[in-house]
C-alpha cells in the first residue's frame, strides 16, 4: 500500500500527549509546535482518525517548498498531479494561514493556491469555462510559515473533540479532546478510582470511561477519507469492527457529582450516547456535602473561573470549599484546571506541579496535587 507523510494537528501544549498517544499504536514521531508527524497508510490514516483521543485532525502532507513570491506559489503547486487526489467534479476548500512570511496575505494565498489547482484540473481534465464542484469534499490547507509553504489534505473533517456523543446545550462544555488530553496528564489507565466533583455536561468522565473500557473515541462518527473515491472503502468498517472487540470492562469506580440537577440530566444522556451511561455513578451534590470511602484514586476537576467579577467571589468561596473537603482525601491525586492565578492561595495549598495550558483561547493552569501515598 502507499505510504503517506502524515502528521496530527492539536491544541498547543499537547504535543508530546498526542506523540505519546500515536508511539503507543506502534509510529515513529517528530514534533514540532503544533504538529507531530509519522507515516502510514490508508489503514494508519484510519486506525489514527479512530483511536488518537487527544489529537484535533490527521492530514496527509502533499508538497512542501520555499515560497517567497505568488509565482513560485502558484508553479509549485501548478506542479503537483491533482487529478490523481481529486476527481473532476471535487470540492475542494482551501484554508490558508500564512505567519511570520513575506506572503502574508491569507485571502491572497488562498486563491493563488485555489486558482493554480482549478488551471491544473482544467488542462488534466481537459475542460473548459469551470469545475462543478459538485461531489465529495477534500479539504485542501495551505499553511506558510517562516516562508515554507505546506500543502495538505485533511482526513479527519470535522475535529476529533467532535465524538457525536454529546448534546448541544448552553454553556461552554469541554472540548472531548481537550478532557482525554487532561487525563492523559494524570497516571489514570481505568485501574484506579476516578471523581469528578464538578461534573457539568460529564465530558471528564465519559472520557475517562472511553480510556478505562478501551473505547475508541472515533466509533460513532465519519471521516472526511470516507468520501474519498481512491480511499479503500473496506477498511474503515473493518477497523470500527475490531475496535468493538477489543472494548473491555471498566475495572474500577467512575464517579461524577455536580450542584445542578439540570446539567447532570445532560451528562447522562451524553454518556448514555457514548455506550457508558451505566459504568458512570451521576449524583447530585454539592462540593462541600461532598464525601467518598473510595481510596487511592484520583480527582479531577474544571472548577468555574468566575471570569465575570461577581462570580469571582463565589468562585473564590468554592475553592476554598474544595481545599478543606477534597484537600482531606491525601490518598488521592488531584488535578485541577483553572484560570484564576490565585486558585492554590484559596485552595489552601501550593501544587506539587503547574502545567500552562490553553482552553480555546484562554489561558487556564492545571494544578497538580500528588498522592501521600
Amino acid at each position: 500500500m502507499e505510504k503517506y507523510q502524515l502528521y496530527t494537528t492539536m491544541g498547543a501544549g499537547f504535543e508530546s500527549v498526542v506523540a505519546k498517544e500515536l508511539q503507543n499504536l506502534g509510529y515513529k514521531t517528530q514534533t514540532e509546535n503544533g504538529r507531530v508527524f509519522f507515516e502510514g497508510t490508508q489503514e494508519d490514516i484510519v486506525k489514527t482518525n479512530l483511536w488518537l483521543r487527544t489529537a484535533d485532525r490527521v492530514k496527509i502532507l502533499l508538497k512542501e517548498f520555499k515560497a517567497l513570491d505568488f509565482d513560485t506559489l502558484y508553479n509549485e503547486v501548478y506542479d503537483m498531479d491533482w487529478a490523481k487526489l481529486l476527481p473532476v467534479d471535487a470540492k475542494f476548500p482551501v484554508q490558508g494561514r500564512a505567519v511570520k512570511s513575506k506572503l502574508h496575505s491569507e485571502p491572497d494565498v488562498q486563491s493563488i493556491v485555489k486558482k493554480a489547482i482549478v488551471d491544473k484540473m482544467m488542462d488534466q481534465y481537459h475542460r473548459r469555462g469551470f469545475l462543478p464542484e459538485t461531489g465529495s469534499e477534500y479539504p485542501l490547507d495551505v499553511h506558510i510559515y517562516k516562508d515554507k509553504a505546506r500543502i495538505s489534505l485533511d482526513t479527519t473533517g470535522e475535529s476529533l473533540f467532535k465524538r457525536g456523543y454529546r448534546v448541544e446545550h448552553g454553556g461552554a462544555p469541554m472540548k472531548e479532546n481537550f478532557a482525554a488530553g487532561l487525563l492523559k496528564l494524570t497516571p489514570y489507565n481505568g485501574t484506579h478510582p476516578l471523581i469528578d466533583p464538578m461534573t457539568g455536561s460529564g465530558t471528564l468522565a465519559i472520557e475517562a470511561a472511553l480510556i478505562a473500557k478501551n473505547i475508541a473515541p472515533g466509533t460513532w462518527r465519519k471521516f472526511a477519507f470516507d468520501n474519498f473515491d481512491w480511499f479503500d472503502k473496506s477498511i474503515h468498517p473493518k477497523m470500527l469492527e475490531e475496535a468493538k472487540a477489543q472494548v473491555k470492562p471498566l475495572e474500577t469506580p467512575i464517579w461524577a457529582s455536580d450542584i445542578d440537577q439540570s446539567v447532570l440530566e445532560f451528562a447522562k444522556l451524553n454518556a448514555h450516547n457514548a455506550g457508558v451511561l451505566q459504568d458512570i455513578r451521576f449524583k447530585q451534590v454539592a462540593v462541600k456535602d461532598f464525601t467518598t470511602d473510595l481510596e487511592n484514586g484520583i480527582i479531577i476537576a474544571n472548577p468555574p473561573y468566575g471570569k465575570r467579577l461577581k462570580d469571582k467571589k463565589s468562585a473564590e468561596e468554592l475553592y476554598e470549599q474544595m481545599g478543606e473537603v477534597l484537600g482531606k482525601y491525601t490518598d488521592f491525586s488531584q488535578y485541577y484546571l483553572t484560570a484564576d492565578p490565585n486558585f492554590e492561595k484559596y485552595f489552601g495549598k501550593k501544587a506539587t506541579k503547574k502545567r500552562k495550558l490553553f482552553n480555546g483561547n484562554l489561558r487556564v493552569d492545571f494544578y497538580q496535587y500528588w498522592a501521600n501515598r
